[in-house]
């Protein structure tokens, strides 16, 4: 008999990275690392969906993350691997879409 392993089940979350970035060339970097650690290092455990940038308080810029993954601990390696702040990292567990995000 074959035994097969099941892959894990991927979870949205949704990330909050507070004042993590000086401007928007800053920003851009760390998506570029981002998506370079997603795709090629971690593909079968993390998946960046999209994300909010969010004006700061302090002036600088902040992001509110959706990704994939298969849990916590992947997200956190994620974050370390592309040397990217992960203040807070939430279960999403559902989605209300009054209107779809305007273009």
């Amino acid at each position: 008999m074959l035994i097969r392993a099941r892959k894990p089940t991927m979870q949205l979350y949704a990330i909050r990275r507070r004042s993590a970035f000086a401007d928007v060339p800053d920003l851009e970097q760390a998506a570029a690392r981002s998506a370079e650690v997603g795709n090629e290092e971690m593909p079968d455990r993390v998946r960046w969906i999209r994300s909010y940038v969010v004006q700061e308080d302090d002036g600088r810029i902040g992001t509110v993350c959706i990704y994939q993954a298969i849990d916590v601990p992947s997200i956190r390696e994620h974050a370390q691997r592309a040397n990217l702040a992960a203040d807070e990292i939430n279960p999403v567990l559902n989605t209300v879409i009054v209107r779809p995000d305007p273009s």
